[in-house]
Protein backbone atom coordinates (compact mmCIF):
# COMPACT_ATOMS: atom_id res chain seq x y z
CA UNK A 1 0.00 0.00 0.00
CA UNK A 2 1.07 3.34 -0.78
CA UNK A 3 0.19 7.03 0.26
CA UNK A 4 0.02 10.40 -1.22
CA UNK A 5 -0.30 13.72 0.93
CA UNK A 6 -3.02 15.55 -2.16
CA UNK A 7 -4.29 18.79 -0.64
CA UNK A 8 -3.18 18.39 2.98
CA UNK A 9 -5.83 14.95 2.58
CA UNK A 10 -3.52 11.70 2.70
CA UNK A 11 -4.89 9.20 -0.27
CA UNK A 12 -4.17 5.59 -0.08
CA UNK A 13 -3.82 3.28 -3.29
CA UNK A 14 -1.50 0.00 -4.60
CA UNK A 15 0.74 -0.03 -7.72
CA UNK A 16 1.84 -3.51 -9.17
CA UNK A 17 3.20 -4.96 -11.99
CA UNK A 18 4.49 -3.58 -15.17
CA UNK A 19 3.31 -2.75 -19.05
CA UNK A 20 0.07 -0.69 -19.63
CA UNK A 21 -1.46 1.36 -16.48
CA UNK A 22 -4.85 0.49 -15.76
CA UNK A 23 -6.31 2.38 -13.06
CA UNK A 24 -9.07 0.39 -11.00
CA UNK A 25 -11.77 2.21 -9.46
CA UNK A 26 -14.23 0.97 -6.95
CA UNK A 27 -18.06 2.17 -6.11
CA UNK A 28 -20.03 3.81 -2.95
CA UNK A 29 -19.37 2.22 0.08
CA UNK A 30 -16.50 0.08 -1.94
CA UNK A 31 -12.76 0.49 -1.26
CA UNK A 32 -9.81 -0.64 -3.25
CA UNK A 33 -9.94 -3.97 -1.52
CA UNK A 34 -12.68 -4.60 -3.99
CA UNK A 35 -10.22 -5.61 -6.82
CA UNK A 36 -7.98 -8.42 -4.79
CA UNK A 37 -9.32 -11.31 -7.00
CA UNK A 38 -8.70 -9.62 -9.95
CA UNK A 39 -5.00 -8.04 -9.00
CA UNK A 40 -3.18 -11.37 -9.74
CA UNK A 41 -4.48 -12.05 -12.77
CA UNK A 42 -4.69 -8.25 -14.58
CA UNK A 43 -0.82 -7.80 -12.91
CA UNK A 44 0.69 -10.51 -15.01
CA UNK A 45 1.16 -8.43 -18.16
CA UNK A 46 -0.35 -4.69 -16.97
CA UNK A 47 0.61 -2.07 -14.40
CA UNK A 48 -2.04 -2.44 -11.71
CA UNK A 49 -3.21 1.12 -9.65
CA UNK A 50 -5.83 0.59 -7.38
CA UNK A 51 -6.93 3.93 -5.52
CA UNK A 52 -9.15 4.21 -2.50
CA UNK A 53 -11.78 7.58 -3.59
CA UNK A 54 -11.71 10.69 -1.19
CA UNK A 55 -13.88 9.60 2.12
CA UNK A 56 -13.12 5.57 1.32
CA UNK A 57 -11.06 2.84 2.68
CA UNK A 58 -7.88 4.62 3.66
CA UNK A 59 -8.14 7.64 1.80
CA UNK A 60 -9.10 10.41 4.12
CA UNK A 61 -12.28 13.16 3.24
CA UNK A 62 -11.35 16.32 1.44
CA UNK A 63 -14.46 17.85 2.12
CA UNK A 64 -18.57 17.56 2.87
CA UNK A 65 -18.95 17.02 -0.98
CA UNK A 66 -16.93 15.13 -2.89
CA UNK A 67 -17.82 15.88 -6.74
CA UNK A 68 -16.66 13.75 -9.48
CA UNK A 69 -14.55 16.19 -9.97
CA UNK A 70 -12.65 16.25 -7.15
CA UNK A 71 -11.94 12.94 -7.34
CA UNK A 72 -11.10 12.97 -10.83
CA UNK A 73 -8.38 15.33 -9.79
CA UNK A 74 -7.25 13.48 -7.21
CA UNK A 75 -6.96 10.54 -9.48
CA UNK A 76 -5.21 12.77 -11.88
CA UNK A 77 -2.52 13.74 -8.76
CA UNK A 78 -1.54 10.44 -7.94
CA UNK A 79 -1.15 9.02 -12.18
CA UNK A 80 1.28 12.63 -12.43
CA UNK A 81 3.22 11.55 -8.85
CA UNK A 82 3.52 7.93 -11.19
CA UNK A 83 4.55 9.55 -13.61
CA UNK A 84 1.97 7.99 -15.33
CA UNK A 85 0.48 9.79 -18.79
CA UNK A 86 -1.85 6.92 -20.12
CA UNK A 87 -4.01 4.90 -18.90
CA UNK A 88 -7.37 2.73 -19.19
CA UNK A 89 -9.69 3.30 -16.67
CA UNK A 90 -11.86 0.50 -15.37
CA UNK A 91 -14.88 1.74 -13.13
CA UNK A 92 -17.21 0.31 -10.59
CA UNK A 93 -20.59 2.21 -10.77
CA UNK A 94 -19.41 5.64 -9.04
CA UNK A 95 -15.89 4.65 -9.48
CA UNK A 96 -17.57 4.69 -13.78
CA UNK A 97 -18.76 7.96 -12.98
CA UNK A 98 -15.35 8.68 -11.67
CA UNK A 99 -13.54 7.66 -14.81
CA UNK A 100 -15.89 9.45 -17.17
CA UNK A 101 -15.36 12.60 -15.12
CA UNK A 102 -11.42 12.51 -15.33
CA UNK A 103 -12.08 11.16 -19.05
CA UNK A 104 -13.85 14.78 -19.70
CA UNK A 105 -10.94 17.35 -17.65
CA UNK A 106 -8.10 15.09 -19.03
CA UNK A 107 -8.87 13.19 -22.37
CA UNK A 108 -5.58 12.91 -23.94
CA UNK A 109 -4.49 10.76 -20.60
CA UNK A 110 -7.43 7.83 -21.36
CA UNK A 111 -6.66 4.63 -23.26
CA UNK A 112 -9.80 3.18 -22.71
CA UNK A 113 -12.79 2.71 -19.71
CA UNK A 114 -14.97 0.14 -18.87
CA UNK A 115 -17.78 1.01 -17.54
CA UNK A 116 -18.58 -1.72 -14.69
CA UNK A 117 -22.67 -1.27 -13.48
CA UNK A 118 -22.29 2.11 -14.53
CA UNK A 119 -23.63 4.94 -16.11
CA UNK A 120 -22.54 7.92 -18.58
CA UNK A 121 -26.41 9.51 -17.50
CA UNK A 122 -26.35 12.09 -14.71
CA UNK A 123 -29.03 11.38 -11.73
CA UNK A 124 -32.88 11.77 -12.97
CA UNK A 125 -34.87 13.70 -10.44
CA UNK A 126 -36.45 10.76 -8.64
CA UNK A 127 -32.65 9.77 -8.05
CA UNK A 128 -31.52 13.13 -6.72
CA UNK A 129 -34.92 12.22 -4.70
CA UNK A 130 -33.35 9.19 -3.40
CA UNK A 131 -30.45 10.44 -3.15
CA UNK A 132 -31.71 13.40 -0.13
CA UNK A 133 -33.12 9.73 1.32
CA UNK A 134 -29.97 8.10 1.63
CA UNK A 135 -28.21 10.76 3.59
CA UNK A 136 -31.08 11.43 5.47
CA UNK A 137 -31.56 7.82 6.62
CA UNK A 138 -27.67 7.14 6.92
CA UNK A 139 -27.65 10.07 9.76
CA UNK A 140 -30.29 8.68 11.53
CA UNK A 141 -28.72 4.92 11.39
CA UNK A 142 -25.60 4.48 10.27
CA UNK A 143 -25.28 0.76 10.37
CA UNK A 144 -28.43 -0.27 9.15
CA UNK A 145 -28.40 2.11 6.30
CA UNK A 146 -25.04 0.71 5.18
CA UNK A 147 -25.87 -3.05 5.85
CA UNK A 148 -29.54 -2.76 3.79
CA UNK A 149 -27.41 -0.71 0.75
CA UNK A 150 -25.04 -3.66 0.50
CA UNK A 151 -27.60 -6.26 0.39
CA UNK A 152 -29.69 -4.67 -2.28
CA UNK A 153 -26.68 -4.19 -5.00
CA UNK A 154 -27.08 -7.99 -5.19
CA UNK A 155 -29.56 -10.22 -7.21
CA UNK A 156 -32.08 -11.75 -5.15
CA UNK A 157 -30.78 -15.35 -6.65
CA UNK A 158 -27.61 -14.61 -5.03
CA UNK A 159 -28.41 -12.87 -1.35
CA UNK A 160 -28.52 -16.45 0.17
CA UNK A 161 -25.91 -18.37 -2.21
CA UNK A 162 -23.21 -15.23 -1.82
CA UNK A 163 -23.83 -14.86 1.91
CA UNK A 164 -20.35 -15.07 3.14
CA UNK A 165 -18.77 -12.59 0.39
CA UNK A 166 -21.96 -10.37 0.67
CA UNK A 167 -20.79 -10.00 4.93
CA UNK A 168 -17.62 -9.34 3.45
CA UNK A 169 -18.46 -6.22 1.40
CA UNK A 170 -20.57 -5.40 4.14
CA UNK A 171 -17.74 -4.89 7.19
CA UNK A 172 -15.88 -3.45 4.55
CA UNK A 173 -18.16 -0.82 3.64
CA UNK A 174 -18.72 -0.57 7.54
CA UNK A 175 -15.21 1.28 7.02
CA UNK A 176 -16.61 3.71 5.33
CA UNK A 177 -17.38 7.35 7.40
CA UNK A 178 -19.96 8.94 7.70
CA UNK A 179 -18.41 12.01 6.56
CA UNK A 180 -17.09 10.14 3.26
CA UNK A 181 -20.83 8.71 2.42
CA UNK A 182 -22.87 11.45 2.30
CA UNK A 183 -19.96 13.46 0.63
CA UNK A 184 -20.37 10.90 -1.88
CA UNK A 185 -24.07 10.84 -2.18
CA UNK A 186 -23.95 15.06 -2.49
CA UNK A 187 -21.38 14.19 -5.17
CA UNK A 188 -23.49 11.73 -7.32
CA UNK A 189 -26.33 13.52 -7.11
CA UNK A 190 -24.91 16.82 -8.85
CA UNK A 191 -22.55 14.59 -11.46
CA UNK A 192 -22.75 16.00 -15.02
CA UNK A 193 -24.39 14.04 -17.85
CA UNK A 194 -21.59 12.56 -19.81
CA UNK A 195 -23.05 10.30 -22.42
CA UNK A 196 -21.56 12.66 -25.18
CA UNK A 197 -18.75 10.71 -24.28
CA UNK A 198 -19.79 7.40 -25.23
CA UNK A 199 -20.47 9.00 -28.95
CA UNK A 200 -16.94 10.63 -29.68
CA UNK A 201 -14.46 9.24 -27.80
CA UNK A 202 -11.33 8.27 -29.85
CA UNK A 203 -10.64 5.13 -27.33
CA UNK A 204 -12.28 2.04 -26.78
CA UNK A 205 -15.24 2.08 -24.54
CA UNK A 206 -16.31 -1.00 -23.11
CA UNK A 207 -20.13 -0.81 -20.85
CA UNK A 208 -20.98 -3.91 -18.02
CA UNK A 209 -24.26 -4.38 -16.81
CA UNK A 210 -26.47 -6.50 -15.04
CA UNK A 211 -29.73 -7.89 -16.03
CA UNK A 212 -31.32 -7.61 -12.56
CA UNK A 213 -29.40 -5.07 -11.15
CA UNK A 214 -31.75 -2.92 -8.63
CA UNK A 215 -29.40 -0.16 -8.78
CA UNK A 216 -29.12 0.55 -12.49
CA UNK A 217 -32.19 -0.49 -14.39
CA UNK A 218 -30.84 -2.74 -17.49
CA UNK A 219 -33.26 -1.08 -19.96
CA UNK A 220 -32.70 2.42 -18.87
CA UNK A 221 -29.20 1.97 -19.27
CA UNK A 222 -28.97 0.07 -22.76
CA UNK A 223 -30.00 2.93 -24.90
CA UNK A 224 -27.33 5.07 -23.63
CA UNK A 225 -24.84 3.17 -26.58
CA UNK A 226 -27.57 3.22 -29.52
CA UNK A 227 -25.64 4.47 -32.22
CA UNK A 228 -21.83 4.18 -30.46
CA UNK A 229 -19.05 1.79 -30.79
CA UNK A 230 -19.26 1.01 -27.57
CA UNK A 231 -19.15 -2.51 -26.45
CA UNK A 232 -21.61 -3.99 -24.18
CA UNK A 233 -21.83 -7.17 -22.26
CA UNK A 234 -24.54 -8.33 -20.33
CA UNK A 235 -24.41 -10.57 -16.85
CA UNK A 236 -27.16 -12.16 -16.12
CA UNK A 237 -27.15 -11.20 -11.73
CA UNK A 238 -27.31 -7.94 -10.08
CA UNK A 239 -24.40 -4.68 -9.74
CA UNK A 240 -22.15 -6.59 -8.21
CA UNK A 241 -20.56 -8.47 -11.29
CA UNK A 242 -17.27 -8.54 -9.78
CA UNK A 243 -18.46 -10.83 -6.62
CA UNK A 244 -21.84 -12.47 -8.81
CA UNK A 245 -19.75 -12.99 -11.96
CA UNK A 246 -16.13 -13.13 -11.03
CA UNK A 247 -14.58 -15.66 -13.50
CA UNK A 248 -16.65 -14.33 -16.46
CA UNK A 249 -15.80 -10.53 -15.71
CA UNK A 250 -11.77 -11.29 -15.52
CA UNK A 251 -12.34 -12.81 -19.06
CA UNK A 252 -13.80 -9.66 -20.28
CA UNK A 253 -11.23 -7.17 -18.72
CA UNK A 254 -8.29 -9.38 -19.89
CA UNK A 255 -9.89 -9.66 -23.72
CA UNK A 256 -10.47 -5.34 -23.57
CA UNK A 257 -7.38 -4.53 -22.57
CA UNK A 258 -5.74 -6.70 -25.32
CA UNK A 259 -7.43 -3.76 -27.52
CA UNK A 260 -6.23 -1.49 -26.13
CA UNK A 261 -3.60 0.19 -28.37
Amino acid sequence: MKQLAYKNTKISFTDEGKGTAVVLLHGFLENKTMWSAFIPELSKKHRIITIDLLGHGETECLGYVHSMEDQADMVHAILHDLKIRKAVFVGHSMGGYVALAFAELYPDNVKGIVLLNSTSRADSDERKKNRDRAIKAVKQNYTNFVRLSIANLFSEDNREKLETEIEKVKLEALKTPLQGIVAALEGMKIRKDREVLLHFAPYPIQLVLGKKDGVLIYDENVDQIEKTKVELTTFPDGHMSHIENETELKKVLVDFLKKVK
